[in-house]
């Protein structure tokens, strides 16, 4: 069996000629070193469902009232508040700020590399 043909730079870099030099060879990437134009739309924290005992006991009422509104205004109202101030809740968090890491959102991130587009060719 013969043995792999490797580039000249890594039978050097393997047997330590390149110590004499007291530095490593040059590796050149493939591709230009440049960031790319967007990033991935992704949620940075699980949402978690909210309202869920105020929904359960409106849907409870209805079952024992024949899905009839009238008896069940009350749970209707707590559940539509519930909703309502998880909605208010919701739109304070400010989506600008940083995450608990201390990572930008997706979104944040895709505005500034728009603003700063990437140079692909030098002048």
């Amino acid at each position: 069996m013969a043995a792999p043909a490797y580039p000249a730079w890594v039978t050097r870099w393997v047997s330590g000629q390149w110590r004499n030099k007291k530095r490593p060879p040059a590796l050149r990437p493939p591709r230009t070193l440049a960031l790319a134009d967007k990033v991935a739309n992704r949620r940075e924290q699980l949402t978690e469902a909210t309202c869920i005992t105020e929904m359960s006991v409106m849907m409870a009422c209805w079952k024992l009232n024949d899905f009839n509104d009238a008896p069940c205004a009350e749970e209707i109202r707590m559940f539509y508040d519930c909703v309502a101030k998880a909605e208010k809740e919701r739109k304070n968090l400010n989506e600008d700020t940083l995450s608990s890491r201390g990572n930008l959102p997706s979104s944040k991130v895709n505005k500034l590399l728009k603003r700063f587009p990437q140079m692909t060719r030098y002048v």
